[in-house]
């Protein structure tokens, strides 16, 4: 292009297909690893914002191009060396890694859709089921093992990639069949020779097949602690390949957002939004969700992770979408709230708007180097500021509500999440946002001092209880340093060595919100005299309709800031397509 920080592009409506061709000018065959900047929000930290042009040019590449094009080989090599580099343990010995099988329902002959075990694929890229993988590190030679085609299995369920398929996919050394796999451990492995394991329950079978030889087969020493952390480790920080592979998936879930805010108006039921993103995504190519789809209309918006999906628009005010496709085993996760009569209510509008700003502040603090709990705090602090203008939060000080946490009544999760081969991808060894320790990301402690947390369930952002909250905030009180400097007045437990930095391309989200979860408000906060006094019932009693607001972007850490790779559509640039509505069908919601 002439100008590499500046591009042009139009949207183009297609009124045949019902749907929107990306067009970009000037985009040649060496820019193909590059966003369209339809599918590219602004580049903070000392690059230009692309600029968006009306006009039409020659130079025309749309965006189903874009998103199929191809990238080259999974980097399988580069992620196995990256892991070496985070191993503890001595740097020699072997890497073995099993794969997902076909998993079935117990007592059934069904199961649910293969999903492959993730920190294996980030060493093979191979996404079948049966496979294995080794990585001989001394040599630094990646082997994935694959079974074998059986035209009888063939006949029913098709077949997996061949060894040549694979090769052509995956920046690996060699793929051979798994049947040998066995005879290649005892090939390579001596009582001297460390085998890294991810868990006990992963041990290859290692006794020699005959019997002669097995009273003088020695194994080799076993570790089953040191793989894990060192590969959560070399998955925090994303390689080019895995960051086009989420610009590609956050890209398709924006304009899915797009396709569901043109039909809003014409929609009944919470299903037929699920139905518009879902079905979209899979006509692009992309049949798999990062997560259950939230369609959350009026009060049901003030649940975190709603998923029944199948209620009314009729009298709601509101509906918040959570969802994102994958692409290539990688996610994406998007959040937007709209009204779904395309105007706001006075109540919602003003809640929005709270929540408008507790993203804009955050997002525009990301930089290298920034702790993101602090992030976490400045939309807290936004958040009390902002809801002490309403009203609902008053009979104190901000700096004295934060400190309290009341303000977790309204904004009870965390501000977000790694993003990459699970959409809460993992952290390595430091914590992103709490100190407690928890698998699932759900703070188990005591709310209120009085009752425990049920058991944690599946969860994609961690709860937030006003004494977490409160602790956060005694903790950046104690670091008078400020960013600058390690922070150290209190520790995470193990395995976690520390709060967390951001750095160069690390993809986090930033998903504030503010809800009025009813039952939750009453028994937790209205109910206790440290926090009812700070909370003004008459003025929330106007608020409990609008249900939630959240707005959640995908965020690529930068060398002098940040890129948003979101574009779903938000605030104004939201109503006006609601109220644009789909070509050729009346604005008014009557197809």
């Amino acid at each position: 292009m002439a100008n590499s920080d500046e591009i042009h592009y139009d949207l183009v409506e297609d009124d045949e297909f019902d749907i929107v061709n990306i067009v970009v000018e000037g985009l040649d065959e060496t820019s193909i690893h590059s966003p369209p900047p339809s599918v590219s929000a602004a580049t903070h930290g000392g690059v230009k914002n692309p600029s968006f042009s009306q006009r039409r040019t020659s130079g025309r590449h749309d965006f189903q191009k874009w998103l199929h094009e191809e990238l080259g080989k999974y980097p399988a090599k580069t992620h196995a060396q990256k892991v070496v580099e985070e191993l503890d343990a001595p740097k020699s010995g072997l890497i073995y890694l099993r794969g997902f099988n076909e998993p079935l329902y117990p007592y059934s002959d069904q199961g649910p859709p293969f999903r492959q075990q993730r920190h294996f694929f980030y060493l093979s890229g191979a996404d079948f089921p049966g496979c294995a993988v080794t990585y001989d590190i001394p040599r630094q030679h990646l082997i994935v093992w694959i079974r074998r085609n059986d035209p009888r299995l063939s006949l029913w369920y098709g077949t997996t990639p061949s060894i040549e398929e694979v090769k052509s996919k995956s920046d690996v050394s060699d793929v051979r069949y798994i049947d040998d796999v066995t005879k290649y451990l005892h090939a390579n492995l001596t009582p001297d020779t460390t085998l890294f394991l991810l868990h006990p329950d992963q041990t290859p079978k290692l006794e020699p097949p005959s019997l002669n030889l097995r009273h003088r087969f020695k194994g080799p020493k076993i570790d089953t602690t040191s793989l894990l952390p060192a590969i959560e480790a070399a998955r925090v920080i994303k390689t080019p390949h895995e960051i086009s592979l989420i610009r590609r998936a956050v890209a398709l879930t924006s304009l899915a957002h797009r396709m569901v805010l043109q039909r809003i108006k014409h929609l009944s039921n919470e299903r037929e939004a699920h139905a518009v993103f879902e079905g979209f995504c899979i006509s692009q190519g992309a049949p798999r969700q990062s997560y259950a789809v939230i369609a959350a209309s009026g009060a049901n918006a003030s649940t975190l992770h709603y998923e029944a999906n199948d209620q009314p628009l009729e009298g709601k005010q509101t509906m918040l979408l959570d969802a994102g496709c994958e692409w290539g085993c990688y996610a994406s996760d998007v959040t937007r709230t709209f009204p779904l009569k395309g105007k706001w209510t006075k109540e919602g509008e003003e809640i929005y708007k709270v929540v408008e700003r507790m993203q804009r502040e955050t997002i525009d603090a990301i930089r290298p180097g920034r702790l993101y709990y602090k992030l976490h705090l400045v939309a807290c602090l936004v958040a009390v500021e902002e809801l002490m203008k309403l009203g609902i939060l008053h009979n104190g000080t901000r700096t004295e509500i934060l400190a309290k946490g009341t303000v977790a009544a309204f904004f009870p999760h965390g501000l977000g999440h790694h993003v990459g081969l699970e959409v809460h991808d993992v952290s390595g060894r430091e914590r992103l946002l709490l100190s407690s320790s928890s698998s699932s990301g759900l703070s188990r402690q005591a709310i209120s001092g009085s009752r425990r947390l049920p058991p944690p369930r599946n969860m994609k952002r961690e709860q937030v209880t006003p004494e977490d909250l409160a602790a956060m905030y005694r903790e950046a009180m104690m670091d008078t340093a400020g960013d600058e400097v390690e922070q150290s007045a209190v520790a995470p437990p193990p395995p976690y060595r520390g709060r967390q930095r951001l750095k160069e391309n690390m993809v986090v989200t930033v998903e504030p919100g503010i809800y009025f979860h009813r039952p939750y408000i009453q028994s937790f906060f209205l109910s206790n005299p440290d926090h009812a006094k700070y909370i003004n019932t008459k003025v929330l009693d106007r608020y409990w309709d609008v249900g939630g607001v959240r707005i959640e972007d995908c965020i690529l850490v930068t060398k002098d800031g940040y890129e948003n790779l979101t574009t779903a559509p938000k605030g104004k640039e939201a109503l006006k397509i609601i109220n644009a509505g789909i070509p050729g069908f009346p604005c008014d919601g009557k197809a």
